[in-house]
C-alpha cells in the first residue's frame, strides 16, 4: 500500500468517524451527569431526516442543520422528562426514542415526499461542501505532490465544516468537563448527586443541561450524515452508529481524548470495508467483503462484553435522584 492510498483510507476514516465522535461526546456529557442514553441512535436518525427534509425543501443547509438540532433536542427533552422529572427507567426511555424515530422518520418522509421513505437528493446549497484549506493541491494533481503536501491536501483539507467542528469539540469537551466549574459540578452529579444537592446546586438543572448538550451534539451528528456524508436521507441511515458510539464511550472510559481515538478506530474499520482492495493487497489473498462490513459491529459486541478491560461508569449513572426531605 503506497502512501497516498494510506492517506485516502485515513481520510475516509475521519469522515466516517465524525458522526460517531459527535454522538460519543453527546453520550459522554449525558452519562457523566448520571443519565444513561440508549437513544443516541434515535436522535441521530430524527436529526438526519429533518435536516435533509428542510434542506431539500428550503435549499438551505443551515436551516436543515437547525431543524436537525431541534428534532434531537425535542427527543432529548422527552428523555429528560421521562428519566429526570418522572424518574422513569432511563434504558426503557432510550429504547422508546429509538423505536419512535425509526418509525416516524419513514412514515413522515413517505407522506412528505412520496419516495419510499427517502428525501430528494440534496443539491448545492442544501448540503455542506468540502472546504479546501489555503495552499491545498487539487485532487487531480495530488499524485504529483510531495508526501507533506499530500498529507495536507488529502487528510487535513477537503472536509466539510462539521468534520472540523467535531474535532474541535474534543478539546472543548475536555476543557468544559475538567477546567470549568460547570464541568466539575456535572461530573459530581454523576458520582454523588446528594452531595451536589447539599451544596445548594440544582441536580435537576445540571442533568437537564447535560441532556440538552447531548441533544445538540446528536443533532449535529445526524445532520452531518444527511447533509455532508451523504446527500439526503434514507431509511435507517444511522445504521447502528448510535450503539457503536456507546461502545466507543465505554472503550474510552468516559474520557474525551480516548473517545476520539476509539471513534477513529471504528471509522478506520468502516473505511477498510469500503476499500477491500487495500486489505487484499496487504494480505496477498482475497477477503470476504461481508466480513469487513461487520467488523465494527463485532468490535462493538466485544467491547460491550467486557473484553477490553474494566470500565467503571459514573456511580450514580442510571439512577433517578430523589431529594431527601
Amino acid at each position: 500500500m503506497d502512501f497516498l492510498t494510506l492517506l485516502q483510507v485515513l481520510d475516509s476514516s475521519l469522515r466516517l468517524a465524525t458522526p460517531l465522535l459527535l454522538a460519543c461526546l453527546a453520550g459522554l456529557f449525558s452519562e457523566r451527569a448520571g443519565i444513561f442514553d440508549i437513544g443516541l441512535e434515535g436522535k441521530m436518525l430524527a436529526a438526519a431526516f429533518l435536516s435533509a427534509a428542510i434542506a431539500a425543501t428550503t435549499g438551505s443547509v443551515w436551516l436543515g442543520l437547525l431543524a436537525g438540532v431541534g428534532a434531537s433536542l425535542l427527543l432529548s427533552a422527552i428523555h429528560g422528562l421521562a428519566s429526570i422529572t418522572l424518574r422513569g427507567d432511563q434504558i426503557i426511555s432510550g429504547v422508546a426514542i429509538n423505536f419512535l424515530a425509526a418509525g416516524l422518520t419513514v412514515v413522515i418522509s413517505q407522506d412528505w415526499f412520496g419516495q419510499g421513505g427517502r428525501t430528494p437528493p440534496l443539491l448545492s446549497g442544501g448540503r455542506f461542501e468540502p472546504l479546501s484549506l489555503p495552499g491545498a493541491v487539487p485532487a487531480k494533481e495530488i499524485s504529483q505532490a510531495g508526501p507533506f503536501m499530500q498529507l495536507y491536501s488529502e487528510l487535513l483539507s477537503g472536509h466539510s465544516l462539521l468534520v472540523y467542528v467535531a474535532l474541535l469539540m474534543v478539546p472543548l469537551t475536555w476543557f468544559v468537563l475538567y477546567k470549568t466549574r460547570f464541568g466539575l459540578r456535572l461530573r459530581a452529579v454523576g458520582e454523588n448527586p446528594a452531595a451536589v444537592d447539599t451544596a445548594g446546586i440544582s441536580v435537576v438543572g445540571l442533568r437537564y443541561a447535560a441532556v440538552g448538550i447531548c441533544g445538540v451534539l446528536c443533532g449535529i451528528a445526524g445532520a452531518y450524515m444527511a447533509t455532508a456524508l451523504q446527500a439526503g436521507f434514507v431509511k435507517d441511515m444511522s445504521a447502528g452508529r448510535g450503539f457503536i458510539a456507546l461502545a466507543a464511550l465505554i472503550f474510552a472510559k468516559w474520557r474525551p481524548w480516548y473517545a476520539l481515538y476509539a471513534c477513529l478506530l471504528f471509522g478506520f474499520l468502516q473505511a477498510l470495508a469500503l476499500r477491500p482492495d487495500v486489505i487484499e493487497g496487504a494480505l496477498g489473498f482475497k477477503v470476504n467483503v461481508q466480513l469487513l462490513d461487520v467488523l465494527p459491529y463485532i468490535l462493538t459486541v466485544i467491547i460491550l462484553a467486557g473484553f477490553v478491560g474494566k470500565a467503571i461508569p459514573p456511580r450514580a449513572g442510571g439512577e433517578p435522584y430523589v431529594k431527601e426531605r
